[in-house]
């Protein structure tokens, strides 16, 4: 045993069941090295065996816990406000005390960062809003436009033109598709293509399978059909064919079929169900509807359902049919003999309607269906009578029943109707109609005691007396009902009052419509807002069109606030847009006597006179107003020009001396020296103009007047002297500097011209007007250079002049005048001269 174990040890090698040195490669020693095993590609080794890889890159060796990464200190990792990148204290132990310091120093950063907040988006907004003005959006460039479109009429947008068919010749105008009807013959052919026999053909069992009685060349070929074509049946076939479908989409009117030929397609289209759902939907619909039928046929809307569906799809019998059993198993549903009066044709639907009021004889709905069924009135009136014997409280009924009846009969329905229904205040107010006077009070009268908490029938009552010419009751009639109902606990709604008061002045009804005005406008108002409230009110009537509530609306603010000088104007230009002169000048006599001290209301008065050619009148109340305002300079200058529009000079000059003593202003002034210098007087008003600017030597245009008196006599010395003193007296006045450079500019002194306009520059600094006469100047003096450089310092100085940049854009050759035009838009988009210009 011993000899057999030692043989076998030396039999078995020594690398058995040891795995693969690194790199092997099996029959590499004997080149077997050609083909690929699976071993090579697949996974024939487990994750952890060791790589075969002998050339991979060397691992890094981890690094322990003490060794530290080095700091990057290189001049790429610095930052001049940062410093390093990284931090220098990162080898450093992080203790409780670092995390404190941090947590001071991120609290010192946000509340720093608070501070600047409000500025930094202060400058954000800036720099948007700049942002936008230079590069706008397209929106805002168009916003105006938008903005227009609001007030384009229907017509306007009717009128656009249509745009243009911008496609080619062979597509607008496409040749025709051209169908030829297939052969009789073809589809004969063609009828058993498809189909199989399980029994012999009697000619095969007769002759043999293709063997053919017939000889070779008259054989009909294999194709050819054994029998004859009758074409007459086949025509016969297709009308019949044509008759009922044109049948089923046929029309019922007065028991003829009537057929459009030109809407047969159309027609038949609209069998296809219009829902756009799919075969299969209206399968699974029909089936689950049929199982709520069976599962609960004493449910209404499920017969409604299935009868729809099938209309739809265009099995209108079918839908009958189904609406029809619904009704047998509900007959207690409104809902659904409607359904069934809507589905069936004509005297069909009429039968069903009756079948349904002997159901359900207290349905107005079907009652009302049957009435419309009818074409006759006699029939319609029958059947609305029949009703209200059922059903005698519907207002629905008596509405529509007294409709088809004449006057008489509809009195005597409508006493009838109120008896059924007393709580219906619109039967109570028909019938009030349809009486005399006593009759209607006493309808009324029973309609309040009926109904104590509607306002429309003490309304109404207030309207049949004004009617009558009764206007003393009106009044009382509307304090009675807002007593009356208020003790009824009815809330009272001021907004619908006033309502009410602008629809009865729109019945005509004014002396109602003032006495609700009267008793309403105070309710719900604080003393501190009646003005402001009653104003608005005023305003909003007078939008809608109501005049006179308008006008009774100003007359209970002055009566309540007399001396209130605004109301009076607002009531005075009321009159002046919608009133009579006469109005106007009654408002005005009675403004006057309440706010003598108002010189607009003296001035309206005398005005509204003087254009009614009644000069007379109107110096009777100027001289009432002088009277009342004896200092007034507007009212001594209104009397003036009432004079001199009239060449009453004389009387104009006295009057202007009565002034200068009685109310010496510089206006008054000013004005006598034009009338003296307008009438040729040239001595009186260099007279007046030494006195007169002794008196007021800051009042510029004194000296401009002045100036301009010396000037019409020709003696430039005088004029320059006059502008001079004018100057020193109003260095601010910008028309003295500019009337002083044009003297000397006619004087051909345009250096010292070009020099007071300077001066005036220095004196009154971004004033564009100053700068606009300068750079015009240079332009006369055919010095364009001159003017373009000025022009550029001016609108550096002025930015945002739109007389400026309107020079600019003529200033610029007519080539370049465009884009100009484009940056004077874009820093003054509004503005109109810039406008203008740009239009030119």
């Amino acid at each position: 045993m011993s000899s057999v174990q030692s043989l076998v040890d030396k039999k078995k090698k020594t690398f058995i069941g040891l795995p693969a040195p690194l790199g092997y490669v099996p029959g590499l020693g004997r080149g077997a090295t050609g083909f690929t095993t699976r071993s090579d590609i697949g996974p024939a080794r487990d994750a952890d065996d060791i790589p075969e890889d002998r050339h991979a890159p060397p691992t890094k060796k981890k690094k322990t816990e003490d060794e530290e990464e080095e700091e990057d200190l290189n001049d790429a990792n610095y930052d001049e406000f940062a410093g390093y990148g990284g931090s220098l204290c990162a080898r450093d132990p992080y203790d409780q005390d670092d995390a404190e310091a941090d947590l001071i120093y991120n609290n010192i950063d946000e509340r720093m960062d608070e501070k600047r907040k409000e500025r930094r988006e202060k400058r954000l907004r800036m720099e948007l809003e700049n942002f936008r003005k230079e590069v706008p959006k397209v929106q805002h460039i168009f916003s105006d436009i938008t903005r227009a479109l609001s007030s384009v009429t229907a017509e306007e947008w009717a009128n656009i033109p249509e745009v243009g068919d911008v496609r080619n010749k062979s597509q607008r105008n496409p040749r025709a598709e051209k169908f030829t009807p297939v052969p009789d013959s073809v589809l004969n052919k063609n009828r058993h293509f498809g189909e199989t026999s399980t029994a012999v053909d009697l000619r095969e069992q007769r002759f043999g399978g293709l063997t053919t009685p017939f000889p070779g060349d008259l054989t009909p070929g294999f194709n050819t059909p054994a029998t004859n074509i009758d074409m007459k049946k086949i025509g016969q076939a297709r009308s019949t064919l044509m008759d009922i479908k044109l049948t089923q989409v046929s029309d019922s009117v007065s028991g003829q079929t009537v057929v459009d030929p030109k809407g047969y397609l159309t027609d038949l289209q609209s069998m296809i169900p219009s829902r756009g759902a799919d075969i299969s939907d209206v399968k699974k619909a029909r089936l689950l509807l049929k199982s709520v039928r069976e599962t609960n046929p004493k449910h209404p809307p499920a017969w409604i359902a299935s009868a729809t569906l099938e209309e739809v799809t265009g099995k209108l019998q079918t839908a009958r049919n189904l609406i029809l059993q619904g009704c047998e198993e509900c007959p207690k549903s409104e809902d659904l003999w409607l359904e069934a009066v809507r589905i069936m044709p004509g005297d069909q639907a009429k039968h069903v309607v009756a079948q349904a009021i002997r159901q359900l004889p207290q349905s107005v709905k079907i009652w009302m269906k049957a009435a419309s069924l009818e074409s006759n009135v006699k029939d319609k009136k029958r059947i609305f009578r029949k009703a209200l014997e059922n059903v005698p409280n519907s207002v629905a009924l008596w509405k529509a029943a007294v409709e088809l009846e004449d006057e008489e009969n509809a009195r005597i329905m409508l006493s009838r109707a109120v008896e059924c229904c007393p709580t219906n205040v619109e039967l109570w107010l028909a019938l009030a109609r349809l009486e005399t006077y006593e009759n209607g009070r006493k309808v009324l009268n029973r309609a309040r005691d009926n109904i104590p908490t509607d306002r429309q029938i003490w309304i109404t009552a207030a309207k049949l007396e004004e009617a009558n010419g009764n206007i003393k009751m009106v009044d009382k009639i509307v304090e009675r009902a807002l007593t009356s109902l208020h003790a009824n606990g009815v809330e009272i709604n001021r907004e619908q009052w006033m309502k009410d008061a602008e629809d009865a002045e729109k019945a005509g009804s004014t002396a109602t419509c003032k006495a609700i005005i009267h008793h309403i406008i105070a309710i719900g108002v604080d003393e501190e807002d009646k003005k402001r409230t009653w104003m608005d009110d005023a305003e909003v009537a007078a939008v809608h069109g109501a005049i006179e509530c308008a006008r009774a609306i100003f007359a209970e603010a002055l009566s309540v606030f007399p001396s209130k000088k605004s109301i009076w104007y607002n009531a005075a230009g009321f009159e002046k847009d919608h009133g009579t002169r006469e109005s106007l000048e009654e408002l005005l006599q009675r403004a006057v006597a309440h706010c003598p001290r108002a010189e607009k209301l003296w001035l309206m008065g005398a005005k509204s006179n003087w254009l009614a050619g009644n000069v007379a009148k109107a110096r009777e109340i100027l001289a009432l107003a002088f009277q009342a305002n004896p200092n007034s300079e507007e009212i001594w200058l209104a009397a003036v020009k009432l004079e001199s529009e009239n060449n009453e000079f004389v009387r104009a000059r006295k009057l202007l001396q009565r002034a200068r003593t009685n109310a010496p202003t510089a206006r008054v002034f000013m004005k006598s020296v034009k009338l003296e210098w307008c009438l040729g007087e040239l001595d009186n008003a260099r007279k007046l103009l030494e006195e007169s600017v002794k008196l007021y030597p800051t009042f510029p245009k004194l000296w401009m007047m002045k100036g301009q008196i010396e000037e019409q006599n020709g003696t430039i010395d005088d004029v320059r002297q006059a502008y001079n003193e004018g100057l020193k007296k109003c260095p601010t006045s910008i028309p003295l500097w500019i009337l002083l450079s044009r003297v000397e500019e006619k004087a051909r002194l345009v250096i010292r011209a070009r020099a007071l306009l300077e001066r005036a520059r220095l004196r009154n600094p971004g004033c564009p007007d100053l700068w606009l006469e300068a750079i015009r100047l240079e332009n006369r003096a055919i010095l364009k250079a001159n003017a373009q450089s000025l022009m550029a310092k001016a609108l550096q100085e002025c930015p945002l002049s739109g007389i400026l940049w309107a020079e600019a854009i003529f200033l610029e050759p007519r080539n370049s005048r465009k884009s100009k035009s484009t940056d004077a838009l874009k820093k003054v988009e509004h503005d109109q001269h810039v406008l203008l210009a740009a239009a030119k």
